[in-house]
C-alpha cells in the first residue's frame, strides 16, 4: 500500500517545525517574511500562508499584525495533550 501524498503547505510547515525543534529557529525568533519564504522555499505565497496557519494551529508561532510571525512554542515530542495534569487540582 502506498502512502498518500502530502500537501506542499504541510511539507513546508513540517520543515519549519523541524527547524523550531532543532533550535535553528529558537523561541522568540522571527520567521522570514512571506515574500522571503516564497523565494527561500520556492513555493507560492498561498502555500506560505497556509503553512503559517498550520503552524499557528500547532501552537508553534504567533503572528502580530504589521510586526511579523514569531516562534512561541516547541513541537510536542509525543503528540499528546500538554494539559493532562493540573498540579492545583
Amino acid at each position: 500500500m502506498t502512502e498518500l501524498p502530502r500537501y506542499e503547505y504541510v511539507k513546508l510547515a513540517d520543515g519549519i517545525a523541524a527547524d523550531i525543534a532543532s533550535g535553528t529557529l529558537p523561541q522568540g525568533a522571527a520567521l522570514p517574511s512571506e515574500r522571503a519564504m516564497t523565494d527561500l522555499y520556492r513555493v507560492s505565497i498561498g502555500t506560505v500562508r497556509r503553512a503559517v496557519v498550520e503552524l499557528r494551529k500547532r501552537g508553534l508561532v504567533a503572528t502580530l499584525p504589521a510586526k511579523g510571525t514569531y516562534v512561541i512554542g516547541m513541537p510536542e515530542a509525543s503528540g499528546g495533550a500538554s494539559a493532562e495534569t493540573e498540579p492545583n487540582n
